[in-house]
């Protein structure tokens, strides 16, 4: 478990709250400002009055740093502790931090109900323009806070169940060689779109471009866009038509010329709300639209969930090869709402599936036994279990890609199964799914390493039992062996005239072939079928 840290100006009702959401988890609650004069021995108007506000704030700082380090508990901090960036990042590393705001007058009243108390940095003749000028000197420290909760007009215990909500989400940090961003996994993640766009640096007032498609839009377009303004940013949805054979230089153009015409510029955002796809354009276009804006990803397909979503690869097709143009472009955050995935067509939900098996197979032989364990069974029972299992794929491609940012190495591992993928894909137009295509090449990779001894020949019919069992092909469609092998020539792993392959060697093990004979390759095609033979 981990702390939750609750903040915000005074009045909010970070203490009040704080004691109910701890009572309804039965965990400590631990108010820093009394913690604080506890251990002082004073309140703190006096700790401000005889040792100075600098004094006070080493007394936070200090507190902060100690109650990391101890077992989750419920924070309320001050209003000014989270300012200090050292801290904040501290909370931030160590819990799920909530800033709760409110209306100016309606925080003035919370606190002459209660009489004002201590309160040393409001007790000024004019407290209404004092409070407007410490919350716009605060604006950007609270605003880097992802979860922002509204208390005006709202009950306690209403606020405190969303808080939980919140905190109920899984965030999996990723590091990467520019820094760091997260990725949330929860339901109704979709609500808090808006202030986890500030808090990824978008300016306040500035554009957000929600890049979708027509099939996409209609279903979560309102939500988003009515998040992003009420966090005071201005939506503009751009729509781009649906379908891999749409991830071209002429789409990023055309969304160059919507940015332009909307005044995007530097401080604004390009927010990715589809699957893979529009991810893929859009995180591109955001990478070279004047020389890069920031990056936003609202996944809401299961394949886009598990794997676009992280590592910050972005492109488009030419005529000769999928994302043969790209660039790495890593997102400011990953928002995962698995609820949206209730609208998700079942073609889908089986193609995201057949990514999610691939991290199993690469990294988590736990997760794959689970998997296993389901076949026979109706696809619906994967409803239930998602969630979990998007956190676990997605741990594995975490691990990996913070290893290898820029895919000099090991990274390479996550295409297990793409050489052979990409080449169907790229002879069915498109028309063949990625994950159907993936499906059919996971298959074929492990029968390559069957056929060089590095894999038991059982493990290619442990593949094709699940993949079966959710419905994803695993022989090749009846393109000839021979076109499929023209076709891996255009794959990017090469190095020179040679291709490289990535082969399991067992559940949880896979490695990089540096070249694989082509008579082998063409063998195991023509046995799955390719050309129409048995």
């Amino acid at each position: 478990m981990r702390h939750i840290i609750i903040t915000g100006f005074m009045g909010t009702g970070k203490t009040t709250v704080g004691r109910d959401v701890a009572r309804r988890l039965d965990r400590p609650f631990i108010d820093m400002d009394a913690e604080i004069e506890v251990r002082a021995l004073k309140p703190v108007s006096r700790i401000f009055a005889e040792d100075g506000e600098a004094a006070f704030r080493q007394m936070e700082a200090a507190l902060c740093a100690e109650l990391c380090a101890q077992p989750a508990a419920v924070i309320a901090t001050g209003g000014g502790t989270l300012i200090d960036p050292t801290n904040r990042e501290r909370m931030l590393s160590s819990g799920t931090v909530v800033c709760l705001t409110g209306a100016v007058d309606e925080l003035l009243q919370r606190l002459r109900e209660v009489g004002n108390p201590d309160r040393p940095l409001l007790n000024v003749s004019h407290p209404r323009t004092r409070m407007l000028q410490l919350l716009e000197a605060r604006r950007e420290a609270y605003a880097a806070i992802p979860w922002q909760i509204d208390t005006t007009g709202r009950a306690v215990a209403e606020i405190a169940a969303q808080i939980i909500h919140i905190a109920n989400a899984v965030t999996l940090p990723v590091r990467h060689p520019g820094g760091r961003y997260d990725i949330h996994i929860g339901d109704g993640m979709l609500a808090h779109v808006g202030s986890a766009l500030l808090a990824g640096g978008a300016a306040a007032g500035s554009v957000v471009a929600i890049v979708s498609t027509p099939v996409v839009a209609p279903l979560y377009a309102a939500s988003v866009e009515d998040s992003a303004a009420s966090a005071g940013l201005r939506p503009l949805l751009c729509s781009i038509p649906d379908g891999e054979s749409y991830k071209t230089l002429q789409t990023v153009a055309g969304l160059y010329q919507r940015f332009l015409t909307a005044g995007l510029d530097r401080s604004s955002a390009v927010l990715s709300m589809g699957g893979g796809v529009t991810g893929d354009i859009a995180g591109f276009a955001a990478a070279t639209y004047m020389r890069g804006v920031r990056f936003a990803q609202l996944p809401t397909t299961l394949l886009a969930m598990v794997d676009a979503s992280v590592g910050g690869k972005t492109g488009v097709d030419l005529a000769q090869g999928k994302n043969l143009v790209g660039a790495f472009k890593q997102p400011a955050w990953v928002i995962i709402d698995p609820t949206v995935l209730t609208t998700l067509p079942l073609e889908e939900l089986r193609c995201g599936l057949a990514e999610l098996l691939k991290h199993a197979v690469i990294g988590d032989p736990a997760l794959f036994a689970q998997l296993e364990a389901q076949v026979g069974e109706p696809l619906n029972w994967a409803q239930g279990e998602l969630a979990p299992w998007i956190a676990r794929s997605l741990r594995v491609k975490i691990d990996i890609v913070e290893q290898d940012p820029f895919e000099r190495g090991r990274r390479a591992v996550l295409n297990f199964g793409h050489t052979v993928g990409h080449a169907l894909e790229r002879l069915s137009g498109f028309e063949l799914r990625h994950g159907q295509a993936i499906s059919v090449g996971m298959v074929a990779a492990a029968k390559i390493a069957a056929q060089l001894g590095w894999a038991d020949p059982a493990l290619a019919g442990r593949l094709e039992a699940v993949l079966s069992s959710w419905g994803l092909p695993v022989r090749c469609p009846p393109f000839e062996a021979e076109q499929i092998c023209q076709a891996l020539a255009f794959d990017k792993k090469k190095r020179g005239p040679e291709l490289r392959w990535i082969l399991p060697r067992a559940i949880g093990q896979v490695e990089i072939a540096d070249s694989v004979p082509p008579e082998v390759v063409k063998a195991v095609l023509q046995g799955m079928g390719a050309g129409g033979r048995p």
